[in-house]
């Protein structure tokens, strides 16, 4: 596991924030008694927290990598009991690897010890069908870089993402979107990288692995993608482009978006490329949305004998909305809106809209709002976050509350203390990675206050309440509208306090565009 000195860094780090001085890892940052008073979250114990998702799926036969989420000081030790043959356990990194070959479904328990306490925690592996039991959690390049990304860019944030410990928290993923790709060649006559801005995606791969992280990529089934940049599919046989392709003036798909999907598809060679590299998750790009292309894709990846996250984007809601059913068995995620940025309109509309999504999310297969738009965003020339602290906190809660995957936007090698205590309250995250998947459903509205439920595995509620208008205000969550009856444990999520108990409602002041997120357990009189 990584060493003290790096742990110790970070705690410091916000212990500084919190406190009023100007560095976080070495790096200055503005401070004032009201940006400290923003920060929710009470610093993280010392003592071990196994964290993430209590689930993860694979395939049978393939490569398998899962790395332990665990925080807390270091060093760390690891153990496994249960452990099926064919899997080992590197104490080390924390990864578990291997290959599963029968489905099933296998327990574990593991364990975390350091100087200063232990933690334990079951935890299933189910060998089947489905992967990507929980929404995926990590990093997208376009946010932050829009089509300029190279391999130095995205080892850079790899580096970071593991200097901020967001992999002890489940964050998982760095995924190359748009611009990476160069022309066709190679063993398997698919796309090759940029050779002007990567030298080897196989080592890029490999490096995320050794680290426990997991490597994403981007493509689209048309010629060309939104960037300009060669697609999965030609007009002619060996994959070239046409000399006479102009960007805005290529032949219209439906008439909506000025691409085509050519003739000849070459998912087959391009997932196998994939598989060779290292790529576990692609985001598939294009609109509208439709089966045979998913379906075509979804094939070609299974050939591979690859676990690899198959995501579509970008999405006219419009028209997804109509063939959901015929495209979300092929699919692990899929978005239901356009692209997302930085504005209360926008991030508001979007995630206050989810509703008719609900009832297609299930593990495995999850609806996607789009990514996550706090820290440094810009698509291509960062700046800090347009949302305010509260509407950042909204968006974080919203999309938890969804069981959204979460993919951060932002610049890595910036993360200052408020969005990275803002990322890393690990009972927030436990709201999206429950394993119901079930999406929070809107149980009350009137004069742009809502309240948001989602059941949870345990038993207990997840409950936003929501403020969407421009004054602060009082909003109830009374038991009737949440189902339940009796005495009930309150819990501050992101405060991480028991704030009270009531008989039969929970009332609170709530910033204006602000949320509290609380989790409502019956209390058991009985014992």
């Amino acid at each position: 596991m990584k060493g003290n000195n790096i742990f110790f860094c970070l705690s410091i780090a916000t212990i500084m924030f919190i406190t009023g001085n100007n560095y976080v890892c070495g790096q200055y940052i503005e401070v004032n008694d009201s940006i400290k008073s923003l920060i929710l979250t009470p610093v993280s114990s010392l003592k071990p927290r196994i964290n993430g998702a209590k689930v993860f799926g694979a395939r049978p036969g393939s490569p398998f990598l899962y790395h332990i989420p665990v925080s807390g000081k270091r060093p760390m030790q690891l153990s496994v009991k249960g452990l099926p043959t064919g899997l080992k356990l590197d104490t080390q990194t924390g990864n578990i690897t291997g290959v599963l070959t029968t489905a099933g479904t296998y327990t574990l328990v593991i364990k975390a010890k350091n100087t200063l306490g232990t933690a334990e925690r079951n935890f299933k592996i189910i060998v089947g069908n489905d992967i990507a039991l929980t929404p995926p959690m990590g990093w997208n390049s376009y946010n932050c870089w829009g089509i300029n990304i190279s391999q130095e860019k995205a080892m850079i944030s790899a580096k970071a993402f593991i200097s901020a410990h967001l992999d002890e928290h489940g964050w998982a993923y760095i995924n190359l979107d748009d611009g990476w790709q160069g022309e066709r060649g190679g063993t398997y006559n698919a796309i090759q990288p940029d050779p002007k801005k990567f030298s080897s995606l196989k080592a890029f791969c490999d490096s995320l692995h050794g680290l426990g992280l997991k490597a994403g990529i981007y493509s689209t089934p048309w010629t060309k993608s939104y960037g300009g940049r060669i697609g999965g599919s030609s007009n002619n046989a060996d994959g070239t482009t046409d000399s006479s392709f102009k960007m805005n003036k290529a032949p219209r798909n439906k008439k909506m978006l000025p691409y085509d999907t050519g003739k000849y598809s070459f998912a087959n060679q391009d997932a196998r490329q994939w598989a060779e590299w290292g790529i576990d998750y692609l985001k598939y790009d294009w609109a509208p949305v439709e089966a045979p292309s998913v379906i075509a894709m979804d094939n070609a990846i299974r050939a591979t004998k690859r676990d690899i996250i198959l995501s579509l984007s970008n999405n006219d809601p419009r028209t997804l909305i109509n063939n959901i059913k015929a495209v979300a068995p092929f699919a692990q995620s899929w978005r239901t809106t356009g692209d997302i940025n930085d504005s209360w309109k926008n991030m508001s509309n979007i995630g206050f809209s989810q509703d008719k999504w609900a009832s297609y999310s299930l593990p495995g297969h999850f609806n996607d709002p789009d990514m996550l738009v706090v820290g440094y965003v810009g698509w291509g020339r960062p700046h800090r976050t347009k949302l305010t602290p509260d509407e950042q906190y909204t968006h974080i809660s919203l999309w938890s509350l969804l069981s959204a995957p979460l993919l951060l936007g932002c610049d890595l090698d910036k993360l200052d203390a408020f969005t990275l205590n803002l990322i890393t309250n690990d009972e927030v995250i436990d709201i999206d990675q429950d394993i119901l998947c079930k999406p929070a459903k809107r149980v009350y509205s009137k004069d742009s206050l809502d309240v948001f439920a989602k059941p949870l595995e345990d038993g207990s509620l997840a409950v936003g309440l929501f403020n969407r208008s421009k004054d602060k205000a009082t909003i109830t969550a009374n038991w009737n509208d949440l189902g339940i009856e009796g005495k009930q444990q309150i819990r501050d999520v992101w405060r991480q306090k028991d704030v009270t108990i009531e008989a039969e409602k929970f009332e609170t002041e709530v910033a204006s565009h602000g949320v509290v997120l609380l989790k409502i357990t019956k209390i058991n009189l009985n014992k």
